[in-house]
């Protein structure tokens, strides 16, 4: 029989040091460099910035508040990704601006982004599946679309946030693209329902003032598209290794390390328990 394993935030400080120090390394050098950043901004008096790092803090404690209050036991793997996305996202991305500086940052994101949140739908009809409880069985086809879904979903409404942010605060979530060529029926002179093209815009003028930009300005639409398309990529990445790991559950150990599974009140994970008997 193994060892049983308490999950590090179940545990005091000093045992947690010992069985999990490299998750506890990350969390103590993430936070460290997000309060750093914080009394820097407040130095600056930006207190937009401020508040985006107060918010990093509380969302750092998110993964712990689930396993002790819901007890749901989060791969250390997936973890440390949850947390350098939270600080790649506020702090990097938008205090330092890494979504303008850094070419296909938010790209990049958006498809780490599918592939968990895939993990977690996949998590969740598994659980389930998995319940001997329940009277629902669905085939590893079926997981792996309910995961993909989920995923999907997931990268829609954070869509509707972005919009939602821009329509009613002013900001540019939905990035802009400057593009070459428009195809647009509002600009039949007959009002049929036939696009009229306009091609090699080399200039956009707004209230007779240049904006001094090569080419037109799209509003959101193709960051948005791409951004779902990539989300798209990272759904069916996990899905398909998802789906792989049901069929060969004992062989499935990439997958395990993505996927939170529910704990007895022992702490110890359901899949744990089932590999001891």
């Amino acid at each position: 029989m193994r060892k049983r394993r308490r999950k590090i935030h179940t545990l005091p400080l000093k045992e947690q040091i010992k069985r999990e120090p490299g998750l506890f390394t990350v969390y103590i050098l993430l936070r460290t460099a997000v309060i750093g950043m914080m009394i820097a901004q407040i130095f600056n008096r930006d207190w937009q910035n401020v508040m985006l790092c107060i918010l990093s803090l509380f969302l750092f404690t998110i993964p712990s508040f689930i396993e002790r209050n819901w007890h749901i036991d989060i791969p250390n793997t997936l973890e440390v990704i949850i947390l350098c996305f939270i600080f790649a996202a506020e702090i990097l991305g938008e205090i330092r601006a890494f979504y303008v500086k850094v070419p296909g940052w938010d790209t990049a994101l958006h498809t780490v982004t599918g592939f968990l949140s895939a993990a977690v739908g996949f998590s969740l009809v598994d659980i389930i599946n998995r319940n001997e409880n329940t009277k629902l069985y669905l085939s590893p086809v079926y997981v792996a679309i309910g995961a993909f879904c989920f995923s999907m979903t997931i990268g829609v409404l954070w869509e509707f946030f972005e919009f939602a942010g821009d329509m009613l605060f002013d900001l540019d979530s939905q990035k802009d693209t400057i593009v070459h060529e428009i195809h647009s029926v509002l600009l039949n002179p007959s009002g049929k329902n036939i696009a009229v093209s306009i091609n090699n815009i080399t200039d956009t003028t707004v209230n007779g003032v240049s904006l001094g930009i090569d080419g037109y300005l799209d509003i959101g639409l193709i960051d948005t598209m791409k951004d779902l398309f990539v989300n798209l990529i990272g759904a069916t990445v996990f899905s398909i290794i998802g789906f792989f790991y049901i069929k060969g559950r004992s062989s499935g150990k990439f997958a395990k390390r993505f996927m939170p599974t529910l704990m007895t009140k022992k702490n110890l994970p359901i899949d744990e328990i089932k590999e001891e008997n």
